[in-house]
């Protein structure tokens, strides 16, 4: 398949968390996913180290039971204060697109298991255990090539979502999959088709309100 005719710029402020217009039903080629996977390959990490692996799910079986342990994670994190739906409640403003991010987020927790393709990007790490210090230095060696997926599956059609809330049961899932011990994981992205294509720039903060020249 070749890729959407998107200029950089267009591919970099479109490519969305897609959760409630993931396809369930399309089944995602392999070759895809792979394709995406070499473009992902190319992102740099520290020192060249190249820890990364890439443990990628279709089988139907054990896609339900990983998104099982993320939809009890889910489930959780909708009940504590932090949840994206309460945030900013009393801004007029942004508390209806808080609400909506909520309502995806439940919809992804009850349906994460049926994407037809589950990756979960992980990091070699000597021991198995995060060193005190310089975690973004760790992760910074994996997360730029997790970005550069998603957009690469962008631009083939295919919706992503970058999640976390599995590392709840990190141990678990690490258990079902057979996980070696200095394997630890970053994230959990369905990839699906997605429904509709209307994706357009999100709204965000002016950058002169975040944007710190020189000194704060």
């Amino acid at each position: 398949m070749g890729t959407l005719d998107l200029t950089p710029d267009e591919l970099l402020t479109t490519t969305r968390t897609v959760r409630k217009r993931l396809d369930l039903e399309r089944p995602v080629p392999m070759e895809l996913v792979r394709d995406c996977l070499n473009i992902a390959l190319q992102a740099p990490s520290g020192s060249n180290r190249q820890d990364w692996h890439w443990v990628v799910l279709t089988d139907p079986e054990t896609r339900a039971a990983v998104g099982e342990y993320y939809r009890r994670s889910v489930e959780r994190y909708l009940d504590s204060r932090y949840a994206a739906g309460k945030l900013f409640a009393d801004d007029p403003d942004r508390a209806p697109v808080q609400r909506r991010v909520g309502d995806s987020v439940a919809y992804l927790g009850e349906h994460l298991g049926k994407a037809p393709v589950l990756l979960i990007p992980c990091l070699r790490v000597p021991g198995g255990e995060l060193a005190d210090g310089n975690q973004a230095g760790t992760w910074g060696s994996l997360l730029p090539a997790v970005w550069s997926f998603m957009l690469a599956a962008r631009a083939r059609g295919l919706g992503t979502a970058w999640t976390t809330l599995h590392l709840t049961y990190e141990r678990e899932i690490a258990e079902l999959l057979g996980l070696p011990e200095d394997i630890r994981q970053a994230a959990l992205v369905p990839v699906a088709y997605y429904t509709g294509d209307t994706f357009k720039p999100a709204a965000r903060q002016p950058l002169d309100e975040v944007l710190h020249v020189d000194r704060w």
